[in-house]
């Protein structure tokens, strides 16, 4: 039986699909952007979405697969708040379009943590574009990760590190995600190993990436083997239900629910 699955099209999502799009293989794969990958798990259309985070929150159904996730402790590096002035002037913020979960935690950030009160829209994820109109603008995936920040006058502030630094935890940005019952313990099994090959793969990875440009090769190799995490242990899983708890807390979501895993009963209790 072939298994849809949607990955995220951005490059912190690659070591995870190692070897999964083989032709004839058990899998078929497609890539896209989080929020289309969330859409096509929510209507149907994959079996399992590399999706959101937040985007768990969706369907009371969904169950995640478990220790595989893309987390970050400390600085991510591509999920970011690029402002013109300081954060307790910041009066507009434009948020990308491409992911929830990023603007979800930049809303927390700016309730509990952040002296300032914006008004948050959200935008197509053009820089420029988006400064022209407002005090600051947040980018996520590649886009943040490549733009010079230094070179444009901007500060760059790192959600994930800001999130680590308040909270004293690690922050999981995606994770597999299905119905329950979408798949087995094969097919869990299946994606930890894609993991393991992925990550021993990265060098290559990054040079691929690179095509032949060996500043950038360096740069995708410390971003996926130094920003990135790609397990889900305990204390991310804890992560996940403080940032559940929080987006609960302010309205951002509908409700908070405990975390479910494919082959496992076990539940992380909300704090």
């Amino acid at each position: 039986m072939t298994r849809r699955l949607g990955a995220v099209s951005y490059l912190n999502s690659r070591p995870l699909v190692e070897g999964l799009d083989t032709p004839g293989g058990p899998f078929e794969v497609r890539f896209d952007l989080p929020s289309r990958c969330a859409a096509l798990l929510h209507d149907g259309a994959i079996d399992l979405g590399l999706i959101p985070s937040i985007e768990y929150l969706a369907r009371d159904t969904y169950v995640a697969v478990p220790g595989v996730s893309v987390a970050s402790e400390g600085p991510v590096a591509s999920v970011a708040l690029f402002s013109r002035m300081p954060l307790d002037r910041v009066r507009r913020v434009a948020l990308d379009t491409s992911s929830r979960t990023s603007a979800t935690l930049l809303r927390i950030l700016f309730a509990d943590w952040f002296q300032a009160q914006p008004v948050f829209e959200t935008a197509p994820p053009n820089l420029d574009a988006m400064l022209a109109t407002h005090d600051a603008a947040l980018l996520i995936g590649d886009p943040a990760l490549f733009t010079d920040h230094e070179a444009r006058g901007l500060s760059k502030i790192d959600l994930g590190e800001q999130w680590l630094a308040f909270t004293g935890l690690p922050f999981v940005w995606a994770l597999w995600v299905g119905r329950a019952g979408a798949v087995d313990d094969s097919v869990c099994t299946a994606l930890g190993r894609a993991r393991d090959l992925g990550v021993a793969a990265i060098p290559r990875i990054a040079s691929d990436y690179s095509r032949g440009d060996t500043h950038t090769a360096r740069l995708v190799e410390t971003y996926l083997r130094t920003n990135i995490r790609y397990g889900l242990d305990d204390r991310h899983e804890q992560a996940l239900q403080r940032f559940y708890a929080s987006a609960s807390r302010l309205g951002l979501v509908q409700t908070a629910r405990e975390l479910r895993f494919f082959g496992r009963e076990r539940q992380v209790a909300t704090p």
